[in-house]
């Protein structure tokens, strides 16, 4: 007896509407934060998010996404949709973020956990973190700038 089974195509595609000219080059924090809070939600204060800013070889902004939402004190950030959205947009580098309802920019047990591990993955996909930024709507925090990464 033969049987046949549907499958699911799946497609990865990446549609940039933008020239290369013309996409903002990150070239240190500030540059990202101020980056990051044009695109940010306007609950910024009021719930914590999870952002991601995925860029070329240059450090030209492929694409901005939002990989989580959650409450006031915390969001779960699910590393295979990180890496899904990098490998999408075809990212060579990525600078993670998240904002702080508390307006507290320094970064818990958990944030630095989380950091480690989406690092540490990143490699394994010939990807790099080249920051991880706590935002507030008046303040930053760079893991890199601190030499956290």
């Amino acid at each position: 007896m033969q049987s046949f089974f549907s499958v699911s195509e799946v497609e990865l595609t990446y549609k940039s509407k933008v020239k290369a000219s013309d996409r903002p080059q990150i070239i240190s924090s500030q540059n990202a934060y101020d980056v990051l809070l044009q695109h940010w939600s306007d609950q910024i204060e009021f719930v914590e998010e999870f952002n991601l800013l995925l860029l070329n070889r240059a450090n030209r902004v492929l694409g901005f996404y939002n990989v989580s939402k959650g409450g006031q004190s915390s969001t779960i950030v699910d590393a295979k949709v990180v890496f899904i959205a990098a490998l999408k947009m075809k990212a060579s580098y990525l600078v993670l973020s998240h904002s702080h309802p508390s307006l507290n920019i320094q970064p818990s047990l958990q944030d630095i956990e989380l950091t480690k591990k989406l690092v540490e993955g990143a490699k394994l996909l010939d990807l790099k973190v080249i920051d991880h930024l706590i935002v507030t709507p008046y303040s930053y925090y760079s893991f890199a700038d601190e030499g956290k990464l």
